[in-house]
């Protein structure tokens, strides 16, 4: 069992103080802690990063000083780059220990590393999504998108860690992030062989078969920079095991262990790891009783119904939001009874709006909303409000007052909203998870179960949520809470940095 809150916090702060310091942290990821723009009246600004991960990674800097390199996004993260002229500058804001550097890339070297190679076809790949008869096409559009984008921009980001840990006293701990810089870690090794470096990967690992989808030159180029590591992170034991399958399968060379979990090649050992990432309870349970969510709380009480479902998700194919209403709609037809009782309120964030196959996704899930109210509602109701819009706070709201939280994603590497959603919830809700999602590995026993394309089985766990006795519910709602409350982020980030501090002892010849 992880230890309590406390102790994990004492547990980190220790390691930090005492087993870390003075050695510094080095992390890579193609998306910053924060984002520099231009006011209208072209003053230069900053705010925060969006996304689970990098809300997770910035709280590193609670702990230790960590330099932090990631792409520049936009204009005005390019002008800031320009003014630091290639180095690290401290940003504003976090506890004086983050220093941030930004990797500029070309325009278009950038679109065909991020539009072409990591979104759509890893993104897609890791997530299962692909009609493998008809996508994806890889044609020389996408080798040319490998060669002159992907490969570019993972040397650059390997260079700016290579220079920063040059500039320290003590070789630091290297982290990077997730399948945007799948073959920095070749490349860093090359010219410094004694560094700890821990690769963390967020999304689903697919099995080998679904990897030869992809050209075996840019399969073996992932799988042998990946054994270049010290440590592979994942989010579930399932991607444990086939990340060391795939290594069987794809690497004549590597001894793989499935008892200790590693791999061995060339005489270089890899840890592969679950280190499933979780959210801040403490810091989610302050925001709940900010004055600006108990407000929105408020305002979207008048729009529930007797009860009411609830979800929150970005608008992408691997949530299966179609999947979602279309079980709802099947809900409605067959049990008039929850007609002008229950709603459903969707809070969806727009992602990747540049991508067509992101476009198409939108308006169908628009088109379906649209659908179901105009064949159920009447003037006083309809059965769903949908909110299409980045509003975090609205949505931690929302979640405050579900009866029904439905998480039915295809497939995710955790989806975060499973355990933000328990945590703040006031109605002994019920979760419906789908057995594809990460977080079910920990979850999923308090949770009524799913399969993602499971349309009947889906309406039937509505109803069963719905109709649930009070006792029963109040038992699932009490069991989530304290499980994820147990296993929250500040374990997982002690989990990460325990484990890196021990490689870099045992190097070293000092005592753990």
């Amino acid at each position: 069992m992880a230890a309590s809150p406390e102790s994990s916090n004492a547990r980190l702060k220790e390691l930090c103080s005492q087993r870390l310091s003075p050695r510094r942290l080095i992390l890579a990821s193609n998306r910053g802690p924060v984002e520099y723009y231009f006011t209208e009246d072209r003053r230069l600004r900053l705010r925060r990063g969006s996304g689970g991960i990098v809300t997770a990674l910035s709280s590193l800097t609670n702990y230790v000083e960590l330099n932090w390199i990631a792409s520049s996004m936009g204009e005005g993260d390019r002008e800031v780059a320009q003014r630091a002229r290639g180095t690290h500058f401290k940003v504003p804001s976090f506890n004086n220990n983050l220093y941030l550097n930004f990797v500029v890339s070309r325009r278009d070297t950038y679109h065909k590393f991020y539009s072409v190679i990591c979104n759509p076809l890893l993104w897609f790949l890791q997530h299962y999504m692909w009609n493998s008869s008809r996508t994806p096409n890889i044609d020389q559009a996408i080798y040319d998108a490998w060669e002159n984008g992907y490969i570019p921009v993972n040397q650059a980001f390997a260079q700016a860690v290579i220079d920063e840990a040059s500039a320290n006293e003590l070789p630091p701990i290297v982290m990077i992030n997730d399948y945007h810089l799948y073959l920095a870690s070749s490349y860093i090794r090359k010219q410094m062989p004694d560094l700890v470096i821990q690769h963390f990967i967020h999304i689903p690992w697919p099995s080998p078969t679904y990897w030869q989808l992809l050209p075996s030159s840019m399969r073996q180029a992932i799988f042998s920079s990946l054994c270049t590591t010290d440590i592979v992170g994942l989010q579930t034991m399932r991607d444990v095991r086939n990340f060391l399958y795939c290594c069987q399968s794809f690497i004549d060379e590597a001894e793989i262990d499935y008892g200790q979990q590693t791999v061995q090649l060339n005489g270089h050992i890899v840890q592969v790891k679950a280190y499933p990432v979780s959210i801040d309870v403490a810091g989610l349970k302050n925001l709940v009783s900010s004055a600006r969510v108990k407000e929105d709380e408020e305002r979207l009480r008048h729009l529930c119904g007797e009860q009411t479902i609830v979800r929150v998700d970005r608008v992408e194919p691997s949530k299966n939001i179609i999947r979602g209403f279309r079980a709802f709609d099947m809900l409605l037809e067959r049990y008039p009874q929850f007609r002008e009782k229950v709603k459903f309120l969707a809070f969806l964030v727009p992602t990747r709006t540049h991508l067509k196959p992101y476009q198409r996704y939108t308006q169908e899930v628009t088109q379906l909303i649209e659908a179901i109210n105009n064949k159920y509602g009447n003037e006083q109701w309809h059965p769903i409000d949908s909110f299409y819009e980045n509003n975090y706070i609205q949505a931690i709201a929302g979640m405050c007052l579900y009866d029904v939280l439905m998480v039915n994603a295809v497939i995710d590497g955790m989806n975060l909203v499973a355990k933000e959603g328990p945590t703040v919830n006031k109605q002994d809700g019920v979760l419906i998870l789908s057995e594809t999602v990460g977080a079910w590995e920990q979850l999923g026993q308090n949770a009524l179960t799913v399969a993602p394309t499971d349309l009947e089985g889906t309406t039937q766990a509505l109803y069963t949520a719905l109709t649930m006795p009070p006792d029963e519910k109040n038992k699932r709602a009490t069991a989530l809470k304290r499980l994820i409350e147990q296993e929250d982020l500040t374990n997982w980030l002690l989990c990460l940095l325990e484990d890196a501090v021990s490689l870099v002892a045992e190097r070293s010849g000092t005592s753990t």
